[in-house]
């Protein structure tokens, strides 16, 4: 894995709460306005102006057009250490109203989406989530962040996130979570 601000760094639905209909919205909207500015799982780390460097995390911030104010997500970009074109993107944030938090994860076109996107933070299962909509850039996966995986991934050293090219190849994609939980608490 190869990690810096510059450079890019393995079931059915079990643990992860569904997306309530108004913080779908506000969610869709802002990947939206990340996707209008040009995000995508390869040039992710290059949109947005670096607010904040936390470890492996960045704080990046941008004003989408026709947005009142400039929003900020908390990111980091990863790629699968033995394939340099198997990458993801996971963005967290807070909705406007700072009534939900939203870990979303941008994966490559052609992961097989019945499968979903796994996650394990350490040695936690932490379940799988399913693929919202996929756009030219890539397939997004995206989940509420309750207090259980808020903790696990703040006390936690690293997150693999798991996606399916066939069903029987899972590639684990290893993230570090140094900076994480500071990167949250500076996130507004």
């Amino acid at each position: 894995m190869v990690t810096s601000s510059m450079t890019p760094k393995h079931a059915p639905d079990r643990f992860f709460p569904k997306l309530q209909h108004g913080v779908l919205l506000v969610a869709a909207l802002f990947m939206a306005s990340l996707m209008a500015v040009g995000f995508s799982t390869r040039d992710a780390n290059a949109q947005g102006a670096v607010r904040s460097q936390h470890g492996d995390w960045e704080i990046r911030c941008d004003t989408p057009p026709g947005a009142p104010s400039e929003q900020c997500a908390l990111m980091q970009y990863v790629t699968a250490s033995d394939r340099d074109n198997v990458g993801l993107t996971v963005i967290v944030l807070k909705t406007a109203d700072k009534s939900a938090r939203i870990l979303r994860v941008l994966t490559p076109l052609g992961v097989l989406l019945p499968h979903g996107l796994g996650l394990h933070v350490d040695d936690t299962d932490v379940g799988n989530a399913g693929f919202v909509r996929c756009l030219p850039q890539g397939c997004i996966a995206e989940v509420i962040m309750d207090d259980k995986l808020l903790q696990l991934l703040e006390g936690g050293k690293m997150a693999t996130f798991i996606v399916f090219q066939t069903p029987e190849e899972g590639i684990g994609i290893p993230i570090e979570l140094n900076g994480f939980k500071a990167g949250f608490e500076a996130l507004n």
